[in-house]
């Protein structure tokens, strides 16, 4: 955790507008007034193990638990003594039932090639699939790696590990080499499944090429699966190598599930550490379960008749939680769509929505920012009358990026959901219910039912309303993460050292007089100018609400009489990036915030370094700032071009 977290962070943001939920969509909201979210938000504080444990009943259960929660944080387990199976509450048990002919994946490739898989179809292949891992040698307990496009196998792979208690650890179809056989070694993956290569931009993302270089490093892996995407020409290894096509040919399409132990590893899932080691973080069975199922329920308002469209990838825990596990618990239809967003237009997004009748559309803010630059005349060419709901994940959201959202994609009638969660929380932790919550722009509102935040000083004492200070849970919730792989110890001091008895969420944040809160970025995203502790993301909004930026991101760097100065890396909207314009911006900052915000550097560039979730790394543009080399873990970034060339404007 940074040094300065060790002070109050001032919130210097002000935002005012507040926008009720439309009187129809409360009319038939699953959840729909403030008294009943109080009373099921005070339940869940007051009684968790009753409040879960009724919740529980929801999921299907081969053996009936003995208890709901056992221990305190960080050792907590939850519904022990329960057996139960991720395939079976995500699949079978919608056979019974009409849903076994409805949609369960409705997928888009990016060359526009299509495929609808009702529940007994994905029953079948994940039920083959099982089988030939099981003929594989795969076991109960092993770790199998997944480096895959955005194709429905992906999702089949994930449930067929499920079915027969392999943990999966899903890799970013982008990683290198490198980054794979570094994740493949520290879970001791036994198998990969992977595919000759994936389209992104009309290219061949040559997956089967990586996988071959990292089997290089990557001793404990002892098969591969490889399913045939893009027809490219790969190596296959003698003995090694299976193609997924021919594998499937002569199995059985039943497949006994295995009973598995309520936290039995259901995944893993690597994340950046500040170090240069990424964390395996991992996740649970059957309070994971649950946890995505309800959350799903609950922010998505998910009705039978939904078409549902996450645009996270399957690689990232959005995509775990809300395109695969928690809409296939609530049996609902889940759109995957393999490619880019601007391919082969900037429309292509807009053109799905319309030609699927999506009605609850969630994205990342990132892709929000690049909507916005590239126009409104791309979304304005289609019809988005089916959508209902809009919601944002991955990071905050600047309130300008927000209204853009309500009135040009939402039409001024869609209720916003902006999400806070993490890889570690499982499941969405705070945000609107759409047919309860008035949002605020750029709010994550207030926390969902069994979640208990607060946020502290850095001795643990609470803060009062707006007052900057760390976010921290205060109660345990059944999707937290149970560990990090192989290292319990690091769990241990990342999440739970630095506030005795809390989970430290590595965000800042406010509460305001309502209630709501406010992410204001990550503890390490915090500036002490002359003093004052501002948060970078609140100096973000105001340079985006600034007619000619499209994104920026804002980093500290040494100052020798303020302590810290503020560098602004800027994209524009436009092509003037004149000093007369880097005047204007600083100036519009100080007229937003205040004299104590006022930048001192503004640099324009034509892209932001972004991890392939669409994070910006911050971490490597304050090293840019501050005229030194990079170190820590760069795997996750999309475009090592983009460094290359912000080094190159400062040479």
């Amino acid at each position: 955790m940074s040094d300065q977290a060790n002070e109050n962070i001032e919130s210097v943001l002000q935002e005012t507008r507040s926008f009720p939920p439309p009187a129809e969509f409360v009319e038939q909201a699953n959840i729909s007034s403030k008294e009943q979210y109080e009373e099921l938000w005070n339940r869940a504080k007051d009684d968790p193990a009753g409040f879960w444990g009724d919740l529980a009943q929801g999921l299907e259960w081969s053996q009936p638990y003995d208890q709901v929660l056992e221990g305190e944080m960080p050792e907590t387990k939850w519904f022990t003594g329960g057996k139960i199976n991720a395939s079976v509450n995500c699949i079978d048990r919608h056979l019974d039932s009409w849903r076994k002919n409805k949609a369960a994946i409705v997928w888009e490739g990016e060359p526009g090639d299509t495929r609808v898989l009702r529940y007994q179809d994905l029953y079948r292949e994940v039920c083959k699939f099982a089988n030939c891992l099981k003929k594989l040698g795969v076991e109960t307990g092993d770790r199998v790696t997944l480096y895959m496009p955005m194709v429905p196998e992906l999702a089949i792979a994930m449930l067929a590990c499920s079915r027969i208690g392999a943990t999966h650890s899903i890799i970013f179809g982008g990683f290198s080499a490198d980054a794979i056989a570094d994740r493949n070694n520290d879970a001791q993956a036994k198998l990969v499944i992977t595919a000759d290569g994936g389209w992104r931009r009309g290219k061949n993302i040559p997956l089967k090429e990586a996988v071959d270089q990292s089997l290089e490093k990557s001793p404990s892996v002892e098969k591969v699966v490889v399913y045939r995407r893009t027809g490219c020409e790969v190596d296959m290894v003698p003995d090694r190598d299976y193609w997924w096509h021919d594998l499937m040919e002569d199995v059985s399409a039943e497949c006994d599930p295995v009973e598995l132990d309520s936290e039995h590893p259901l995944f893993i899932l690597y994340t950046s550490g500040s170090t240069g080691k990424p964390k395996g973080v991992q996740h649970s069975t059957g309070g994971y379960l649950l946890g995505t199922m309800m959350t799903s329920k609950w922010v998505f308002d998910l009705k039978e008749d939904d078409t549902y469209w996450c645009t996270a990838d399957i690689g990232w825990i959005t995509g775990h939680s809300y395109i695969v596990y928690g809409p296939l618990a609530n049996g609902a239809t889940t759109v995957m769509y393999e490619g880019a967003p601007n391919w082969p237009d900037e429309g292509r997004f807009w053109e799905i929505i319309e030609k699927y009748q999506v009605n609850i559309f969630y994205t990342a803010p990132t892709a929000i920012r690049a909507f916005i630059k590239w126009g409104d005349e791309w979304p304005n060419k289609y019809d988005l009358s089916s959508l209902r709901l809009l919601g944002t994940v991955g990071e905050p959201i600047n309130p300008e990026a927000w209204m853009w959202y309500h009135t040009v994609i939402g039409q001024e009638r869609c209720p916003i959901v902006d999400t806070w969660w993490q890889t570690e929380t499982g499941g969405i932790m705070m945000s609107p219910l759409p047919g309860v919550t008035a949002t605020k722009p750029g709010s994550c509102t207030t926390p969902l039912p069994g979640v208990v935040p607060d946020i502290v000083t850095a001795e643990g004492e609470s803060l009062g309303d707006n007052q900057g200070g760390l976010l921290v849970m205060r109660q345990p919730w059944p999707h937290m993460l149970r560990t990090l792989y192989g290292d319990h110890e690091r769990f241990k001091d990342v999440y739970f050292s630095t506030i005795e008895g809390c989970y430290l969420a590595g965000d800042s944040a406010r509460r305001d007089e309502d209630g709501y809160y406010w992410i204001m970025g990550r503890i390490d995203d915090v500036i002490n100018v002359s003093g004052h502790r501002l948060s970078t993301m609140e100096v973000e909004s105001a340079l985006v609400a600034h007619p000619k930026v499209a994104e920026a991101a804002v980093v500290g760097f040494p100052h020798e009489i303020k302590g810290e100065g503020i560098c602004c890396f800027v994209t524009l909207t436009t092509e003037d990036g004149s000093d007369e314009l880097k005047n204007e911006l600083k100036q519009h900052v100080r007229t937003q915030i205040g004299v104590v915000a006022t930048p001192d550097e503004i640099r324009f560039a034509a892209a932001l370094p972004k991890t392939r979730s669409g994070k910006i790394m911050r971490r490597l543009l304050r090293d840019i700032a501050a005229g030194r080399e990079s170190t820590g873990d760069t795997t996750t970034l999309e475009d090592f071009n983009v460094i290359a060339n912000l080094k190159q404007k400062e040479d």
